[in-house]
């Protein structure tokens, strides 16, 4: 595909442990790596869109009729005055989380799209799905054509900066049915994933998620590992995730 950048280097840029069950092979039908891992398996390719591609979709996600995207410093508008901004293409919203009785903002601005009846609910948030925005489903389209596998959803993570992160999880909530494939498409400031083994905490594998990134999760691991979004006090700057899944009625 044109919009395919292959890696010069194939050498997965990060660390395997040496352990068996262990291993990374490249993929070149996908420019990318097969990764198996004890309990499961993913697909990381470093350079899946170009940085033509890659620009147009960080531009996508912030354009709005209020603020320059290119300047506005997203960690200072609060959640109500999110509210007021028009984007152009997505409903960008601040979540919160009930602690002890209080309402906690989520450390990111999230956004839910997908099809009719596609509700989805994570840490007790429920988000009803809005409807397709064209940008959306062409990455969408461009990701299934390579990866053969379908999605009706998909959830935007927005993280302003270094501050805003993703605690420990898996992606395992009933909606998504057994061992879901789950591909994630990056976009903006490099940020840290993180994937630690249900078994043993001790042991972590750090992705480096880049601008243009596709890593697609599948088999077992969301039965046997954990991921985390870390933060990075010296990330200045945004970083756009957007996690395709396929939620099941």
């Amino acid at each position: 595909m044109a919009d395919l950048l292959a890696p010069l280097n194939r050498t997965p840029p990060f660390a395997l442990p040496s352990a068996e069950g262990y291993s990374a092979a490249w993929n070149e039908q996908w420019n990318g790596f097969n990764v198996t891992v004890p309990g499961g398996s993913f697909f990381y390719a470093e350079h899946f869109f170009t940085q033509a591609w890659s620009d147009r979709t960080f531009a996508y996600l912030q354009e709005n009729d209020t603020l320059d995207w290119r300047t506005a410093n997203w960690r200072d508008v609060s959640a109500e005055a999110l509210e007021k901004i028009n984007f152009a293409n997505i409903r960008w919203k601040q979540d919160h989380l009930k602690l002890y009785g209080k309402a906690v903002p989520l450390p990111r601005l999230t956004a839910w799209y997908g099809d009719p009846g596609a509700a989805y609910t994570y840490s007790g948030i429920k988000s009803e799905p809005n409807p397709w925005a064209d940008g959306l489903l062409h990455l969408k389209q461009r990701i299934e054509a390579l990866i053969g596998s379908t999605f009706n959803s998909v959830l935007l993570n927005w993280y302003r900066d270094g501050r805003d992160s993703l605690s420990w999880h898996a992606d395992d909530e009933k909606e998504l049915g057994p061992d879901p494939v789950i591909a994630s498409a990056n976009f903006g400031a490099t940020r840290d994933f993180q994937l630690r083994r249900n078994d043993d905490h001790g042991e972590k594998l750090t992705l480096p998620l880049r601008h243009g990134t596709l890593l697609v999760m599948r088999g077992e691991l969301q039965r046997h590992w954990r991921h985390a979004v870390p933060k990075r006090a010296n990330v200045a700057g945004s970083r756009f995730n957007l996690t395709f899944r396929t939620i099941h009625g």
